[in-house]
């Protein structure tokens, strides 16, 4: 698990030199990236979103896209369309902004759901059908897209189908006094993003994807996270709990966290640390706590708090 840790590592440390003072999101990223899942970024504007995707992108040396949602954008403007050639007398497929390796989807909410629900496909299935046509998509392949949990004016609130393919949700939250002052010091003659350089190929990215899944996870931690997601669907304030892909988004991210910090093997302690950004966009808040102002936030600590911790239990 050295090759996985290093290489996660790399990425990390490449990115904190553009991401200041945001470790634990940074970290929850690489995970996503390992684990081949996509990510939800939920925060008010400037705090280093795109940026965030961006120098991921480069670290990688992934082929990246930003595909900025507006009310009036269509499905084809995303997955691409098929245009008639006249030379050629046939209809030739231009690819939509979709077909890269990172793709950033700026305010999805933004968005009609008919726009919304191409992605859908992409995200599930890794291809894009358009005419009866199906087109791969390359590896690997992350959404990493973007909402802004203050502005609901003029938005479209994603359907559960859609949050639930989300594999994490994070905040970046402003910086720190100090922080903002190294952010300043830092931008003097240049973004640090110009400086950023690839520190990992693609090749060594697929080989740690596959490595991970090799990660030891006992009997006792699986029914720990089976129980975590079960109490999500019968906790009084939960009008509806997490779904299985829930539990299945835990147990490939405690892998990979397990790898990140050099173990061969997923302690109770990485499900805690993950059970939040994990679970938190998947639970929809019962109409009398939302009265309340109860967050899902505090659900899934409460949840946490009550659930039994498993004892510890070696590899045979």
């Amino acid at each position: 698990m050295a090759d996985v840790q290093e290489i996660a590592n790399r990425i990390v440390e490449n990115v904190e030199r553009v991401i200041i003072g945001k470790r634990a999101a940074v970290q929850l990223t690489v995970l996503g990236l390992l684990c081949q899942g996509h990510i939800l970024i939920e925060d008010v504007p400037g705090v280093g979103k795109t940026v965030l995707a961006k120098s991921l992108a480069r670290s990688v040396g992934c082929k990246f896209q930003r595909i900025q949602f507006t009310p009036d954008m269509l499905p084809s403007d995303v997955t691409g369309v098929s245009v008639f050639n006249q030379k050629t007398r046939e209809f030739e497929f231009r690819p939509g902004p979709i077909h890269a390796q990172i793709v950033l989807v700026d305010e999805i909410n933004r968005a009609t759901p008919k726009t919304q629900s191409a992605l859908l496909e992409s995200m599930e299935e890794r291809q894009v059908t358009v005419d009866g046509h199906t087109y791969p998509l390359g590896s690997p392949f992350m959404v990493l897209a973007t909402q802004n949990p203050i502005e609901y004016e003029g938005t479209f609130p994603l359907p559960e189908a859609q949050l639930d393919r989300f594999m994490l949700r994070i905040r970046l939250g402003y910086a720190a006094k100090d922080e903002e002052m190294d952010m300043l010091d830092r931008q003097q003659h240049q973004h640090p993003l110009e400086l950023i350089d690839q520190v990992v190929t693609v090749e060594e990215l697929t080989a740690a994807q596959e490595a991970i899944k090799d990660i030891y996870l006992d009997n006792l931690v699986k029914e720990y996270i089976v129980d975590l997601v079960r109490n999500t669907r019968e906790h009084p304030d939960v009008y509806l709990g997490s779904s299985s892909r829930g539990a299945l988004s835990i147990y490939r991210l405690g892998q990979a966290r397990a790898a990140m910090f050099g173990r061969d093997f997923v302690l109770p302690d990485d499900v805690k640390a993950l059970a939040g950004p994990a679970l938190n966009h998947r639970i929809i808040v019962g109409p009398a706590a939302r009265i309340k102002d109860i967050e899902p936030d505090a659900i899934v600590q409460d949840i946490l708090d009550s659930t039994a911790v498993p004892g510890a239990k070696g590899k045979a």
